[in-house]
């Protein structure tokens, strides 16, 4: 199922219009957004916690969610 605006949100806060649209264009879940989430500001405790490695939805997912490095 298709993740809504207010999904996105929920796991997010407020992000930009753009942003929605790449992450809704994953055909991603809400729960593997919030995995990718999880994997960007804590994998080391997914790691350690024998985790697997993210799969193709969560990786484009942590893609999209990760900031560019020569944004600044």
């Amino acid at each position: 199922m298709t993740m809504t605006r207010d999904e996105v949100v929920s796991v997010l806060g407020p992000v930009d219009d753009t942003m929605i649209a790449e992450i809704v264009a994953t055909s991603a879940s809400v729960e593997e957004l919030r995995e990718a989430w999880a994997w960007l500001h804590g994998d080391e405790a997914l790691m350690g916690e024998g985790r697997p490695l993210p799969g193709a939805r969560v990786a484009a997912l942590i893609e999209v969610l990760e900031p560019d490095d020569d944004e600044e």
